[in-house]
């Protein structure tokens, strides 16, 4: 079993940025890839980022490529989401999970095991 704790959320002006955190315990980190999602309320949770078990590999979504970036640091086993140019729309609660493969993946259904969220508001 894998604990997953973030951190790093609060609440911003748009424009600001925020970086969060996601650290793992209980399991071999490295070998699995990481994802970000992120659920808004009174909406469907959604794909944020991925990145595979080496850093080698992310994906991101449309709307958060350019302005949001994944990094992984497997000696602190740690995940990170960059998050720059907020804007209101992107206010949630975002969740870091670990996947069932060393691949990135779009899908929750991949992913094993989540972390309790962390909130993030950004204010006009």
């Amino acid at each position: 079993q894998v604990q997953l704790v973030e951190s790093g959320g609060g609440s911003v002006q748009a424009g600001g940025s925020l970086r969060l955190s996601c650290a793992a315990s209980g399991r071999t980190f490295s070998r699995y890839a990481m994802g970000w999602f992120r659920q808004a309320p009174g909406k469907e949770r959604e794909f944020v980022a991925t990145i595979s078990w080496s850093g080698g590999s992310t994906d991101y979504a449309d709307s958060m490529k350019g302005r949001f970036t994944i990094s992984r640091d497997n000696a602190k086993n740690t995940v990170y989401l960059q998050l720059n140019s907020l804007k209101p729309e992107d206010t949630a609660v975002y969740y870091c999970a670990v996947a069932n493969t060393g691949f990135v993946s779009r899908y929750p259904t991949q992913y094993a095991n989540w972390g309790q969220g962390t909130q993030v508001t950004v204010s006009s």
